[in-house]
């Protein structure tokens, strides 16, 4: 199973992937990409090695898809529950690639991935956190039609600074009518 937008492709992830994605996540002690994704929560770099012995982790699973650009991985796509007896999920993305930032690949993952958990989960909602130091993520959200459903104010700390925990979030009633997902 994959969806295709265009050049951009989301898919389960396969042992070939998995060098690449440990290149792009865990070589580097302070990846660039960690500064925009909860970089208030610690990062550490472990070795090839050890990501191998945990591929079961990464391999052909539901909740974790390997985004590709023109044939390259350049980030991932996945979902974690919040709360499965009510089928609450939240889903996440990280674009490890700076060169595919702010080409609107994020928009088109989550709209793909959303599709793709409406159509197959009794969903009710989808939705994701974010934090007010990245803008991109609440421009994608709005894009997409998503409300912005809290702002905890001054909760997430980085860089000698508070910034707001963001949830952006998508009702199945919206998703249903809303044109902008089956463009």
């Amino acid at each position: 199973m994959f969806y295709q937008d265009n050049e951009l492709l989301i898919r389960p992830i396969i042992e070939e992937d998995l060098p690449v994605l440990w290149k792009l996540i865990y070589q580097e002690e302070s990846p660039e990409w960690k500064k925009w994704d909860a970089p208030y929560f610690e990062h550490k770099r472990i070795s090839f090695d050890e990501y191998i012995g945990q591929k079961e982790k990464w391999i052909n699973r539901e909740d974790r898809w390997a985004i590709v650009v023109n044939g390259e991985v350049v980030g991932t796509v996945g979902y974690y529950w919040e709360h499965e007896p009510s089928n609450w999920l939240e889903m996440g993305i990280v674009i490890y690639t700076p060169t595919y930032w702010s080409g609107g690949y994020g928009t088109k993952v989550l709209r793909l991935w959303s599709n793709h958990l409406f159509q197959t989960m009794p969903l009710v909602r989808v939705g994701y956190t974010t934090w007010s130091g990245n803008e991109r993520m609440i421009k994608v959200g709005e894009k997409l039609g998503m409300t912005m459903e809290a702002r905890l104010r001054k909760c997430r700390y980085y860089n000698g600074k508070y910034y707001d925990s963001i949830r952006m979030g998508l009702l199945r009633e919206e998703w249903e009518a809303n044109p902008r997902f089956r463009e």
